[in-house]
């Protein structure tokens, strides 16, 4: 699992944008991202998943990361 700052995600919860760096534990089994939710940026919250699950994610431009 590769997140990285600025990209988009969606599920069955609704969007959220990746707003930390992803961190490992548990041996590299679970991946855990500080997330927000897209239109309420004063809501975040830490997601975990299984290091081998499938998310699909809108990768943000370059441009976008650096603002």
């Amino acid at each position: 699992m590769e997140l990285q700052v600025g990209d988009r995600l969606a599920d069955e919860t609704g969007a959220r944008q990746v707003i930390g760096r992803m961190y490992m534990s548990n041996a590299g089994k679970n991946a855990h991202v500080r997330v927000k939710r897209v239109g309420q940026p004063d809501v975040s919250e830490l997601r975990t998943w299984g290091a081998r699950e499938r998310v699909t994610v809108k990768r943000a431009a370059a441009e976008d990361r650096n603002q």
